[in-house]
């Protein structure tokens, strides 16, 4: 019996299409019956943000990072063509149109494929973001985890 491949992604943007590129390269590969990881760290780990606000008690800094960044993943800005947010609304018009899927559909999905979603714990930490505010389902490590799971990766990939 050959030993499953792996693929480690590191979700570093918070950028709205870097986000579902990283979503579909890992719906993809769980498909394939590779074994899947998604290290969501720094702004990419607004992917993983609920929607809708959460009361946690926090600090001055910690509730100005909340925010400035987005709430979910569907708020995410483009890494290109912004134009004050008009931008993600043309794209996923026209996502829309040729039925693909929303980057929140490509999350519930890799959630049913397996697909590990680790939120990095020390980016939690120096952002204040609160276990309550992400999604339901997911891991929280740090990078030496990351590093476990990317050492015997075969295909490993920051985005």
């Amino acid at each position: 019996m050959t030993e499953k491949k792996r693929t480690t992604i590191v979700l570093f943007s918070g950028d709205y299409d870097k986000a579902m590129a990283a979503y579909i390269i890992a719906n993809g590969a769980a498909a394939y019956d590779h074994e899947v990881t998604i290290f969501h760290t720094f702004w990419g780990l607004n992917a993983l943000r609920k929607d809708e606000h959460v009361e946690v008690k926090k600090g001055f800094m910690e509730k100005m990072f909340g925010k400035m960044m987005p709430r979910g993943a569907e708020k995410l800005g483009l890494s290109k063509m912004q134009f004050a947010g008009f931008g993600p609304k043309m794209i996923k018009g026209v996502m829309k149109k040729h039925n693909a899927m929303s980057l929140e559909q490509l999350i519930d999905m890799a959630q049913e494929q397996d697909v590990k979603l680790v939120a990095c714990t020390m980016t939690m930490d120096l952002l204040g973001l609160h276990k309550d505010e992400l999604l339901e389902n997911i891991e929280y490590a740090g990078v030496a985890a990351y590093l476990a799971d990317a050492e015997d990766g075969n295909v490993n990939l920051f985005i």
